[in-house]
């Protein structure tokens, strides 16, 4: 069976991939701030910046996973003008750094076993910026290519690396944004596929990266959209 491990997992997208990857047979365990309750998997506790809690947390584990998911992250809307140092550096640290911080842990029993996969969550935000979103978007893209430079140093081992970018999801961090129906309406009719994107969607994403049917793709970044990334000339009018 399978091992897979979730970071930011108690809750939200992080949950949902532990859910499917649970259904399709993984033995599962998340890593979180905080102990997920009544669930079927095993909880760990651990701060992505903290290297010394990642590594009591592995210990507690007590087995290299066979996949890890450095989900955990964290937005802060401003203009860049009102974001402060020590705010840009704490989005960094939690979603550039501290994915960094858990694959190369993990990676190192990955690669002496000559086997093992990480899928770090990245986001549309870091294909295509946008105002306010700020160090989320250099995040995510500096992860996209870090997930790169993993599958070019890791891959000769048997280790493959591989990101999913979020679109427009209705969950997780976005769920504020969605209460408003206008919002939701008018984000949702600019999706080609003409809806917004669920949790599972994610999951599911997540889950076929890992599948053997997916076994040859490493460095890939999978867009998962519904087309948004790309339909920027179909939002400007021609007359």
């Amino acid at each position: 069976m399978p091992l897979a491990l979730i970071t930011g997992g108690a809750t939200g997208l992080g949950a949902a991939i532990a859910r499917e990857a649970h259904d399709r047979g993984y033995e599962v365990a998340v890593l979180d701030l905080a102990e997920a309750r009544d669930v079927p998997w095993r909880s760990l506790v651990g701060d992505v910046t903290d290297e010394a809690s990642l590594i009591a947390a592995l210990d507690a584990l007590g087995a290299v996973p066979d996949l890890l998911v450095n989900n955990a992250g964290v937005v802060q809307f401003a203009p860049l003008l009102d974001m402060t140092t020590e705010e840009f550096a704490r989005i960094t640290a939690i979603n550039l750094t501290g994915a960094f911080s858990m694959a190369r842990l993990v990676a190192r029993g990955m690669v002496e076993r000559g086997s093992g996969h990480i899928v770090n969550v990245t986001s549309i935000a870091g294909i295509a910026t946008s105002p306010g979103v700020n160090a989320y978007v250099s995040s995510k893209r500096g992860l996209a290519a870090l997930t790169e430079l993993m599958a070019q140093e890791w891959g000769p081992s048997g280790v493959r690396a591989n990101a999913v970018a979020p679109g427009m999801i209705d969950g997780g961090m976005s769920t504020g944004i969605y209460q408003n129906e206008a919002a939701r309406a008018r984000r949702s009719g600019a999706v080609p596929s003409r809806r917004l994107g669920t949790e599972d969607d994610i999951a599911q994403a997540v889950m076929w990266l890992d599948s053997e049917g997916a076994s040859y793709i490493n460095g890939h970044e999978l867009v998962v959209d519904g087309g948004v990334t790309k339909a920027v000339m179909s939002l400007i009018p021609r007359d």
